[in-house]
């Protein structure tokens, strides 16, 4: 993946969106240099009686990378705001030893200087980075740019018509089972032993690696039927280790196609594991904000699901992916 070097404020500018992964508004971002891992970060732009706060949990995973340069961009009309948010900011990384190279706001086709900077006029400067050769690139590289948060969430809500082809894909399965297996799925009382009987028509975890690598090498996605057999796989924390254990950053991206079109076609109930998947390969590919949607689907539909904490723990804590996971986790993450 291309290393992108800014050298101007324009290249700051356009350069976060790639690195952020959408447009931010009402934001503070920072990027980091010169520290033991990259890393860059987004939040909210706090109120005013919660600055304090914004700075100290910007400060923390620099520290924990031993960061020693930040640029920080506020993306805001607030100017006073923005203005004493970037000043909290300059004095607390200061007093910690890092440098602050920049403090830049930004709003409405215009760059300004809330530190001041010499020959930068108060009413700031006009920019339009829409086609800068950083953008080309990452779109060159797949790399999601959404136009706010919000919108690259909604490209991973459900598709209605899509998932009730899986549902009906779910019933078939259902009527293929032997009437006993039936019998014993209606009269349990336990979800565990329920998925347990459903072997007879999800795939084990050597069958779902199968099933996906095909997919991987084809740039396809499956059928409905073929897509009802992994998600019920995934459902099942050991089977699930053998779709994310196995990715390496070269592959990533693929997997979040994949995976992506599979979460929006989940039903209710067997969104979690999916996703949580999509939000492992989306933190592979370096595409944090993607990853974060995902661990919200995730969660959504399983508050304590495994895989989904793991990843939201790695993002929180600015937590850069390796290439070989498997290593890490030679006995996988069932539970």
């Amino acid at each position: 993946m291309t290393t992108f070097t800014a050298r101007s404020t324009e290249d700051v500018l356009a350069l976060v969106p790639v690195v952020i992964g959408f447009e931010p508004h009402e934001s503070v971002v920072m990027l980091t240099f010169g520290g033991r891992e990259s890393f860059h970060a987004r939040i909210d732009l706090p109120a005013p009686d919660d600055i304090a706060g914004c700075v100290e949990s910007l400060l923390e995973p620099v520290r924990r990378h031993a960061v020693r340069q930040v640029v920080f961009v506020l993306f805001s009309g607030q100017d006073r705001l923005t203005h004493k948010v970037a000043r909290a900011l300059q004095r607390r990384f200061d007093a910690a030893g890092v440098r602050v190279i920049d403090a830049i706001r930004a709003h409405d086709g215009r760059w300004f200087t809330p530190l001041g900077r010499s020959g930068v006029p108060a009413h700031g400067v006009p920019y339009d980075v829409t086609d800068h050769p950083f953008r080309a690139q990452a779109i060159f590289e797949g790399r999601v740019m959404a136009g706010s948060r919000e919108e690259l969430s909604e490209r991973l809500r459900a598709d209605p018509d899509a998932v009730a082809a899986v549902e009906d894909a779910l019933g078939d399965l259902w009527e293929g089972l032997p009437v006993e297996v039936q019998l014993a799925l209606e009269t349990t009382a336990h979800a565990d032993e329920a998925f347990a009987l459903l072997g007879r028509v999800r795939p084990d975890g050597r069958a779902l690696r199968a099933m996906l690598d095909r997919h991987l090498a084809a740039d396809t996605v499956p059928d409905d039927l073929e897509a009802a057999r992994i998600l019920l796989a995934v459902h099942n924390a050991e089977i699930r280790d053998h779709a994310w254990l196995g990715i390496t950053r070269a592959e990533a991206l693929g997997h979040v196609r994949l995976w992506t079109d599979l979460v929006r076609r989940a039903p209710d109930g067997l969104v979690a594991g999916a996703a949580a998947v999509l939000a492992f390969a989306s933190w592979m590919h370096g595409d944090g904000a993607l990853a974060w949607c995902a661990v919200d689907r995730c969660l959504e539909d399983d508050p304590d699901h495994s895989l989904g904490r793991i990843v939201a723990d790695a993002l929180e804590g600015a937590v850069p992916p390796h290439e070989d996971w498997t290593a890490r986790f030679p006995g996988g993450l069932a539970g």
